[in-house]
């Protein structure tokens, strides 16, 4: 029983005495994480005002947010009384382990140098990748690049593979083209209807002249002539002229009485039961 008493005594006694070395810990801790974040701000304004591109910027803060906070920790550790060379020692340690266990972050985090090494997008880019991302860029950080999809999702890509993938920037250059496709009868004017569209054309300023635009028949389909329209805008009005101009282009073929024809199949139902089908060319 004396045994167990003078245990605790001795345990009570050390909590004492370690107190003011636990004390002063948190408090380096919370001055640490302070003045983290301020050199955080201080950079990112340093940087703002020498107007350092943005994906460099949080490419940066990531960077030393990281290494800011694994110094913190060691000073943190060294305060205790815990010997920081075996501590970093356990540390490198701990750290193979993972980085074996996550060799994909490992690549994300090279995919995030090569992705600010050769800048095939910035922050504020339309962008599509063959990996199935897409949207603006809004980040690059360590790891992750954040997208803004069209229906204002956050995508989060991950480095590696969208540096190792096609990318496709939408905003590097100054115009953008667009393309789609009207079917018309077989029965209907194919002059009358590129004409009709020309003039929809004609109408919408925010097509370039240079190069012209054009409509020409780019398929004889089952059911209708298909007519492939092209144009250039700058790319700031691309979305908008696209849909825009479609809408105009159906009511101006209504209004001459051009009809845009469906699909049809004609059956035959033989004496024998079997029957068979064939696309008819509407009118």
């Amino acid at each position: 029983m004396e045994k167990i008493q003078m245990g605790i005594e001795h345990f009570i006694d050390t909590i004492i005495l370690k107190v003011p070395t636990l004390i002063v810990a948190i408090v380096i801790l919370f001055i640490g994480i302070y003045l983290i974040r301020f050199t955080r701000s201080f950079v990112d304004r340093r940087f703002e005002r020498k107007n350092i591109d943005p994906s460099v910027r949080s490419f940066t803060s990531s960077i030393i947010k990281f290494t800011l906070y694994v110094l913190l920790i060691l000073t943190v550790a060294n305060t205790l009384g815990i010997q920081t060379t075996s501590f970093i020692a356990a540390l490198s340690a701990f750290g193979l382990a993972v980085g074996l266990a996550l060799q994909g972050s490992l690549s994300n985090f090279a995919g995030g140098v090569l992705i600010l090494m050769f800048r095939p997008f910035n922050v504020n880019d339309y962008i599509s990748s063959d990996n199935g991302a897409e949207g603006s860029v809004e980040s690059i950080d360590i790891l992750y690049t954040t997208l803004i999809n069209a229906d204002g999702i956050k995508v989060f890509s991950p480095n590696g593979p969208l540096a190792n993938s096609v990318i496709k920037n939408y905003s590097s250059i100054l115009s953008r083209r667009f393309q789609f496709v009207v079917g018309i009868s077989y029965d209907d004017n194919i002059k009358d209807a590129k004409d009709t569209i020309a003039a929809v054309i004609k109408q919408e300023a925010r097509i370039l002249g240079t190069p012209a635009p054009e409509i020409f028949v780019s398929d004889l389909a089952d059911s209708s002539v298909n007519l492939t329209i092209r144009g250039w805008v700058n790319k700031a009005d691309y979305w908008d002229t696209h849909n825009i101009l479609q809408e105009r282009i159906k009511i101006a073929l209504d209004e001459k009485g051009i009809s845009i024809p469906y699909p049809q199949t004609e059956m035959h139902i033989k004496s024998d039961g079997s029957i068979t089908t064939s696309p008819v060319k509407t009118s």
